[in-house]
């Protein structure tokens, strides 16, 4: 898999649409990654391009790349004031009756020998805000849009499980594996810049959730 499509270009980033099954960062296992294939993102750059945040392996969509160390610098301070604003679509295993709201749960990480590690509510770990709002229901299903203040690790995942009661449709650890992998899409992201125009870039429908039976 060598092909990162292009949502946004400029001078200081780049934002592509990273397929569902490919990990961001380098696995432990080995395989290929979009670290690994920063080089073909150049573009004309003398430097490849940097990550500035991650996306789960099994989600697809929008990553924001920094093409420069000022912009990097950047663009992870619009990360660290909680300026960026990231949208996701899911589909989750259920009927959720009410129309919006907002999940509040904190989050810590546990593991163990024998199961490895995962994201749990816990009271006194990290705060996660995630607000909700339903797209659309059918099947037995619902798709959801999810609008994340904070971005744990896992939050999405586990907020959906654990604040609405329906795992994500696919989830292979908070719910039961599918065929047609996980139903988690970032499909946008909005960067302000001062002085400067806003980094904006929207993801393609994915044909996953096509084949699940909904439309965008």
């Amino acid at each position: 898999m060598t092909d990162l499509p292009i949502l946004f270009e400029d001078a200081e980033a780049l934002v592509i649409d990273k397929p569902a099954g490919l990990d961001v960062t380098t696995p432990r296992r080995g395989g290929p990654c979009v670290e690994a294939m920063l080089g073909t993102l150049r573009l004309g750059f003398a430097r490849a391009p940097t990550i500035l945040h991650r996306l789960d392996k099994d989600t697809s969509g929008c990553l924001l790349l920094a093409r420069s160390d000022r912009a990097h610098k950047r663009l992870q301070q619009a990360f660290e004031g909680g300026l960026v604003k990231k949208t996701y679509h899911a589909i989750v295993e259920g009927v959720i009756n009410e129309d919006a709201g907002l999940i509040d749960l904190a989050l810590s990480k546990v593991s163990s020998r024998e199961a490895g590690w995962r994201i749990v509510p816990d009271p006194k770990g990290k705060a996660a805000r995630t607000h909700w709002r339903v797209l659309d229901r059918q099947g037995g299903r619902t798709m959801i849009e999810f609008t994340p203040e904070t971005g744990r690790t896992h939050q999405l995942r586990v907020h959906a499980l654990a604040g609405l009661g329906l795992p994500i449709w696919g989830d292979p650890v908070y719910g039961q594996p599918s065929a047609l992998g996980m139903l988690l899409h970032a499909v946008r992201l909005e960067v302000p810049r001062p002085g400067k125009e806003a980094i904006r870039a929207e993801a393609p429908w994915p044909e996953r959730f096509t084949r699940a039976g909904f439309a965008p």
